[in-house]
């Protein structure tokens, strides 16, 4: 007789996401009082099913003072919520990044409209 569930899902679990999110917004731009979430800086955020993330995004600013650094404070605050096995952030260039990446919560902060 088998027991197992035709419904069990297969990845990881449903609030990873939700939690490695939560992570992104404890990690705040070096010259703004705004976290890299709302701010739009993140523009590709994957999960393996075993709990790998890769994230795409610019850097803050060209000439951004925690270029070299800044990577790697964003992969250790996802590397530790529990069920993240890695975490790589790839820097891109390309769209350019823009104020209407922005959070309705980041603009308000910053006021801008």
């Amino acid at each position: 007789m088998n027991l197992r569930s035709p419904f069990r899902r297969k990845g990881p679990r449903p609030d990873l996401r939700g939690e490695v999110v939560d992570a992104l917004r404890q990690v705040f731009d070096p010259e703004l009082p705004v976290n890299i979430y709302d701010l739009g800086l993140i523009y590709e955020l994957d999960i393996t099913p075993d709990g790998k993330v890769t994230i795409e995004m610019p850097l803050p600013a060209p000439g951004c003072p925690v270029a070299q650094t800044f990577p790697a404070t964003v992969e250790a605050a996802v590397r530790a919520v529990p069920g993240v096995s890695d975490a790589r952030v790839e820097i891109v260039w390309e769209p350019p990044w823009d104020s209407g990446r922005m959070s309705d919560m980041a603009k308000l902060e910053l006021g801008v409209w």
